[in-house]
């Protein structure tokens, strides 16, 4: 599979988790009757700006991705890029302070450390993205971007797996431990992507022998001599 195939393999998977979890588990949003607003309703004016800095990151980070709006149409590709860069700062601290505040709801402390360290990987993916941008080192600014997008996929994949799982509807410990383990997985996962052609090359090249290595070394030590 080429680059171009797998990229697009993975952003369609992308958008299937994100149209399941969309009708899944934010559906609320179209339904005012839906008794889920009773439970969002004293932090309700936190989760608006979380709710429109978390749909800039989702939504426009796939385009910058895209070699071809990058070559094209290269000052709208640095623009979408500040607004990731805004929606990610936003987006985290706010979910953060979000998880604190249902700590008086009933929610445990553990779960309100599990986001600040996913708002805190976040935000540190995406400073250092938008840094390499800035010193116009493109290869090590993509690197970045990468790994701050899987981050921020946690918000969709962990609620993708629970849903998929029926595991939503077990102990509030197993949900942290699938969130968790999709944060843990993020960065592992966007370095595949970083090095998934050195790696194919890898895979692919055939094995020497140790006899081929012993003649190369034998034909090396020849021509110094």
């Amino acid at each position: 599979m080429t680059r171009f195939k797998a990229k697009y393999v993975v952003f369609s998977v992308i958008a299937v988790m994100m149209a399941y979890v969309l009708y899944h588990n934010e559906r609320f949003l179209i339904e005012p009757g839906n008794p889920i607003w009773e439970h969002y309703a004293p932090f309700k004016w936190w989760l608006l700006p979380h709710g429109i800095f978390g749909a800039i990151v989702l939504l426009l980070a796939p385009l910058q991705f895209s070699d071809r709006l990058r070559r094209r149409f290269t000052r709208l590709h640095r623009i979408v890029g500040r607004l990731y860069v805004v929606g990610a700062f936003g987006l985290a601290p706010l979910g953060a302070y979000i998880q604190y505040y249902q700590e008086r709801m009933g929610f445990p402390r553990s779960f309100s450390i599990l986001a600040a360290t996913d708002a805190v990987m976040l935000m540190t993916t995406t400073a250092i993205a938008f840094m390499f941008a800035y010193k116009r080192k493109i290869a090590q600014h993509r690197q970045w971007v990468t790994r701050s997008y899987s981050v921020a996929l946690v918000f969709i994949t962990g609620r993708f797996v629970m849903g998929v799982t029926g595991w939503e509807l077990l102990s509030i410990e197993i949900a942290q431990a699938i969130i968790w383990t999709c944060l843990a997985m993020s960065i592992l996962l966007a370095d595949i992507a970083n090095n998934w052609v050195e790696l194919r090359a890898a895979i692919s090249a055939p094995a020497r022998s140790p006899v081929t290595i012993s003649q190369n070394r034998q034909e090396t030590a020849v021509e110094t001599v």
